[in-house]
């Protein structure tokens, strides 16, 4: 048997020519939206950055000769970087700043994890309070905290010095000395332990209830979980901010900055940023300081990269 009618057109597939033009549009509005941040990006960062390393080329010559000889800037090629290794200044920096950093970055990292570790204990009371007053000293300036730690470690204003020295021990010398490295990294600590606590207790907070209750059936006490679930789960965090406190050490500049008017032990070069700022504003070496922060900002990459990897391998190696 036939059957006969009218022959109706095929409905277009699912990826027909018309429906692929429309997918094949490439939507603007993301690029819209993303191309302020891009700019200021490339404005801010980017064209800095390209310029400290094009300065660090140059170099400044006078040509002609005699006293009507000019400055002109030339290419030197590696030479400003040859002579910022070789510098016993910038180089007598780290090891001022190494010296600091084992005082700042250890005592930083375990005050904020033992503060975490208190505010995220069950028995502990006033927690929001607790954490505003550890958070508070993060918010201020560290040019003001500076000013007042300076006025507390001076002999004639130090409440420390006018006990010691009512006792016939003498004043305290907080700005001299071996205690000025203390002195410097106790303004650290005292503005970055909050701002790390605060990101290791975020991050206790986000351990499942499950885990600490399951332990506690098994007998474990508070100091055991502290230390054999809670800090092992937020070995992450710890990693972020001991990446944090690194790269805050590398960059100390404005602590002894604001103490070096009260001592004459903090020199114009007692850190490698200080030796920038000498050689660029004050010596008026602007190829020379270019190429030692290209140097210390490759430094500093090298070191966060390390890190990073270090603390991949750890974690890989501990899943296995």
């Amino acid at each position: 048997m036939s059957a006969t009618g009218t022959v109706r057109p095929a409905r277009p597939a699912p990826g027909a020519p018309g429906r692929a033009r429309r997918r094949g549009r490439v939507p603007i509005a993301p690029y819209l939206f993303l191309a302020p941040g891009v700019v200021l990006f490339a404005v801010f960062l980017l064209v800095p950055i390209g310029y400290a390393v094009h300065l660090s080329l140059r170099g400044l010559r006078v040509s002609g000769g005699g006293p009507f000889g000019r400055r002109e800037e030339v290419f030197v090629g590696l030479e400003n970087y040859a002579a910022a290794l070789t510098s016993a200044d910038f180089l007598g920096g780290f090891a001022r700043l190494a010296v600091y950093g084992l005082i700042a970055v250890p005592l930083t990292l375990g005050l904020a994890l033992l503060f975490a570790l208190l505010l995220d204990a069950t028995t502990t009371t006033a927690k929001r309070f607790s954490r505003t007053a550890i958070f508070i000293p993060y918010a201020v300036p560290g040019v003001i905290a500076s000013l007042l730690w300076g006025f507390l470690y001076l002999p004639t204003t130090s409440p420390v010095s006018h006990v010691t020295e009512a006792l016939g021990l003498g004043a305290v010398p907080f700005l001299s000395g071996t205690a000025l490295f203390g002195s410097v990294a106790n303004i650290a600590v005292w503005g970055g332990v909050g701002f790390n606590m605060i990101i290791i207790y975020t991050s206790l907070r986000s351990i499942p209830a499950e885990v600490q209750e399951a332990a506690r059936l098994d007998g474990a006490s508070e100091l055991q979980i502290a230390l054999r679930v809670k800090v092992p789960l937020v070995a992450p965090a710890l990693v972020l901010t001991g990446l944090f406190a690194l790269v805050g050490t590398l960059q100390v500049y404005g602590e002894p900055t604001t103490l070096a008017p009260m001592t004459t032990s903090i020199t114009q070069t007692w850190v490698p940023l200080m030796t920038i700022y000498r050689d660029a504003f004050t010596r008026d070496d602007l190829p020379l300081a270019s190429a030692a922060s290209v140097l210390l900002a490759v430094g500093t990459l090298v070191v966060s990269v390390v890190l990073l990897r270090v603390a991949q391998r750890r974690a890989f190696g501990n899943e296995s």
